[in-house]
C-alpha cells in the first residue's frame, strides 16, 4: 500500500513538472487573436516592448509598423524608442494580439491609458514607417503620408532610409 501511494505521489509530481514546461507555450499560443490588459515593463526599441501579463513577461512586436533601428545607430532609432516609452512605459495597456513572428514575439496593437492606438501614434509622430510587407491597413498609409507632408520626426531628413533597407545594408 505504501508503494502504491509513493508511486502515485511520484507520478503526480512528475506530471506537475511536465505541465510546468508545457504551460508557457500554451499561454503564449492562447494570446494570438486575444485582447488582454498588461503592464509595459520594458521598451526594447521603437517597435518592440515587453509587458507583464499574469506575472509572466510577454515580448510584443508592434503590428503594422517598422521603426528605425537602434542597433547600428540608424538616425531616429533612439528617438523612436523614447517616443514609444513616452506613449506607454509603465502603463497598463490593452494588447490586441494578432499572431507570433519567427522570433516568438506577439505581434499586437497596443492601446495606452489615453485610449491612443500606440502603433498609429508612432507613425503619426514620424517615428515609424507603415510596414507594408506585413500590413495592408490603409490608416497607416494615410498617417505616414501626413507625417511626410508635415516633415514630422524622421521625415525632417531629406531622404530617410527605411529600416528594412538599413538592416539589409548594415547586415543587422
Amino acid at each position: 500500500m505504501g508503494r502504491i501511494i509513493s508511486l502515485l505521489l511520484l507520478l503526480t509530481l512528475s506530471l506537475g513538472c511536465s505541465q510546468e514546461k508545457v504551460f508557457q507555450p500554451i499561454i503564449g499560443a492562447s494570446l494570438s487573436n486575444q485582447t488582454f490588459v498588461a503592464k509595459v515593463i520594458r521598451i526594447i526599441d521603437g517597435d518592440t516592448m515587453e509587458v507583464l501579463y499574469e506575472n509572466k513577461p510577454v515580448k510584443i512586436r508592434l503590428a503594422h509598423i517598422d521603426c528605425p533601428e537602434k542597433r547600428g545607430k540608424q538616425p531616429f532609432g533612439s528617438n523612436a524608442k523614447l517616443a514609444l516609452s513616452d506613449l506607454c512605459f509603465g502603463q497598463m495597456v490593452t494588447v490586441q494580439g494578432e499572431n507570433y513572428d519567427r522570433y516568438k514575439r506577439l505581434i499586437a496593437v497596443i492601446i495606452n491609458n489615453k485610449k491612443q492606438i500606440v502603433n498609429q501614434e508612432m507613425v503619426k509622430q514620424g517615428m515609424a514607417w507603415h510596414f507594408t510587407r506585413y500590413s495592408t491597413a490603409v490608416i497607416y498609409d494615410e498617417l505616414e503620408a501626413e507625417a511626410r507632408q508635415n516633415k514630422v520626426g524622421l521625415w525632417q531628413e531629406p531622404n530617410p532610409t527605411p529600416p528594412w533597407n538599413w538592416r539589409k545594408n548594415n547586415k543587422l
